[in-house]
């Protein structure tokens, strides 16, 4: 039985008491994908209910990976119904075909039994390992850099301070619209809340005291910490990425040039000396903001404003957010620094220690502005 090798895909029946012969006959292939598919659909359900099923390829024009795929699958469920099946008149091609194409149903995923509490307590330590390890890096970077530092302070003809300058500017002087204008509006906010409140009370002059106490103490140099890591510390990991993955730093190496001395040392000094001056920015800029908002909602002048400023702060209170400005810059440029040099060969690496840079030093600063918040409250500062 002969076929043009462009008609569709076919078969016929002969039945011999329980057995049957399957006639192919056709082009089995994915040309005609919708007649192939109902074809093959018919033929699975052809031989069910036969002890013996026999499919001869004799009249098949074309077969294509495709079409032995889903012959194969149909042989597949006609044996699954009990029958044992055959191939018949099969040329070397189509055995081949037939052989690498075969049917193979897929095992259902065994769904595994978890252990609530194993796998919380794997999860935990899972956790535990990975701070740690964060940690020693930490601990090994922060070894390194105090040795850059001492080999700066012992030669000073190492010392970059045309980087170091460089790197200023663009972590203090370009930062100081954004610090200015987030730090104002934090304090107009603060004011405004802290008058509505405590006017209830007939104190609402008592606003002043917490916002210099609170600016001066905690929310200036938090404010600028956080600004600083999303803003500096982000460029800082994107730079220091960029540079390993077009082998930059693998350059400085080999000649001879520490990655530590050129790069990380300068970014870093920069930061500590930059934090500072920013802080004390942020903190005018926060308090200019209360003392606006003092006049607008309590007619309190700016003359009243500044006594009274006078009277609720001390030089302790100006120094605590200037004391903890070095170490959460130092905590910041850290960061980033690893974080920089993780980055693989890849896009993706680059951006997702980016982000890692700046969730982990958002969260060291609030961390560490806890630490001192602690320290200073035990020594009564």
């Amino acid at each position: 039985m002969s076929s043009s090798p462009s008609a569709e895909p076919d078969f016929s029946i002969e039945r011999n008491g329980a057995d049957i012969r399957i006639a192919l006959s056709g082009a089995w292939t994915i040309a005609g994908s919708r007649a192939l598919e109902k074809a093959a659909e018919a033929l699975g359900a052809a031989g069910k209910g036969a002890a013996n099923v026999a499919i001869d390829f004799a009249g098949v024009g074309r077969v294509d990976t495709a079409g032995a795929w889903l012959i194969d699958k149909a042989r597949a469920q006609i044996a699954a119904a009990g029958a044992a099946t055959e191939y018949q008149s099969l040329d070397a091609d189509q055995t081949i075909l037939l052989r690498e194409a075969a049917f193979c149903e897929r095992e259902p995923a065994r769904v595994r039994k978890v252990n609530i509490l194993l796998h919380i307590l794997t999860q935990l330590g899972g956790w535990s390992v990975m701070i740690g390890g964060n940690v020693m890096t930490g601990v090994a970077f922060l070894g390194e850099l105090a040795m850059a530092a001492l080999r700066v302070t012992l030669n000073p003809s190492q010392m970059r301070p045309t980087s170091m300058v460089f790197h200023m500017e663009h972590f203090a002087l370009r930062a100081v619209p954004i610090i200015v204008t987030i730090n104002f509006l934090v304090g107009c906010i603060v004011t405004q809340q802290s008058i509505f409140q405590l006017r209830r009370f007939g104190a609402s002059t008592y606003a002043i005291d917490l916002i210099g106490v609170l600016v001066l103490r905690e929310l200036g140099v938090l404010l600028t910490s956080i600004m600083i890591a999303g803003r500096s510390g982000s460029a800082i990991t994107a730079e220091l990425g960029s540079m390993k993955m077009r082998e930059e730093i693998d350059a400085l190496r080999v000649m001879g040039m520490a990655p530590m001395d050129v790069l990380v040392l300068p970014r870093i000094m920069a930061l500590v000396f930059s934090l500072p001056l920013l802080t004390f920015v942020g903190d005018i800029a926060a308090l200019g903001g209360g003392m606006l908002t003092a006049y607008l909602y309590d007619g309190i002048s700016a003359e009243s404003f500044l006594v009274r400023l006078q009277d609720a702060i001390g030089l302790n209170t100006f120094l605590v957010g200037l004391i903890k400005s070095p170490f959460m810059a130092l905590v910041i440029g850290m960061i980033a620094c690893i974080e920089g040099f993780r980055v693989q060969g890849s896009a993706e690496s680059l951006g997702r220690q980016v982000t890692i840079a700046v969730v982990n030093a958002i969260f060291m600063v609030i961390f560490v502005d806890g630490l001192f918040a602690v320290f200073f409250a035990g020594v009564h500062y």
